[in-house]
């Protein structure tokens, strides 16, 4: 990214499947139009519902090789068993537009960015238990009963993370709209500030 682009708030969020962020994501983008979303890359199917370059961008296996040697990727990662990674050019460009990126990655992915990109706002969404979090995932019906179990004890690891974020917003069962003026009041003061301290 040029050294302008760099200087520009990039807002980077994670946490534990079933924790709502798409969801908070997408009421912050109604409160505040100069946010935007990146589709991440994905190598899986589409679930239910998802549309190809709004929600993710679904890319076959030798697709997804072609942008990593090509150096497309901000950051990629294989999880879940398929791969996922955050095109570099999307945030360039929405940079270039003045909007503020959001991009959504997996905790290890959140901790590469922190290091590539220019002082990221970090934010955690999570659920308020284990509890709404397996609720949430079986609710989607989109994962295996097998890849409950693996996200749930993947979401016990990822909850020990929360503390090296900036934020950890708590997604209530029926507060998306609590969550999601949580973010945007959070990116208003990291833009108000320039940068935030770690």
């Amino acid at each position: 990214m040029s050294q302008s682009e760099a200087a520009q708030l990039v807002v980077v969020i994670s946490g534990p499947s079933g924790a709502g962020k798409d969801t908070v994501i997408g009421a912050a983008l109604d409160l505040d139009p100069s946010l935007a979303k990146v589709a991440t890359a994905k190598t899986r199917a589409p679930r239910p519902g998802e549309i190809e370059g709004v929600h993710h961008v679904f890319l076959r296996d030798e697709e997804f090789d072609r942008w990593v040697a090509d150096g497309a990727f901000l950051e990629y990662v294989e999880i879940y068993g398929h791969r996922s990674g955050v095109p570099r050019a999307a945030v360039e460009d929405l940079l270039s537009q003045g909007k503020t990126p959001i991009l959504r990655t997996d905790i290890q992915g959140a901790r590469t960015l922190r290091e590539r990109l220019d002082d990221p706002l970090l934010v955690f969404v999570t659920a308020p238990d284990l509890e709404s979090l397996e609720r949430r995932m079986r609710s989607r019906a989109a994962e295996t009963e097998s890849e409950i179990v693996a996200r749930l004890a993947e979401a016990e690891a990822e909850l020990a993370e929360a503390d090296w974020f900036d934020l950890v917003i708590v997604n209530q069962d029926e507060s998306h709209d609590d969550a999601a003026q949580q973010l945007v009041r959070a990116i208003a003061a990291a833009r108000a500030r320039g940068n935030h301290p770690r």
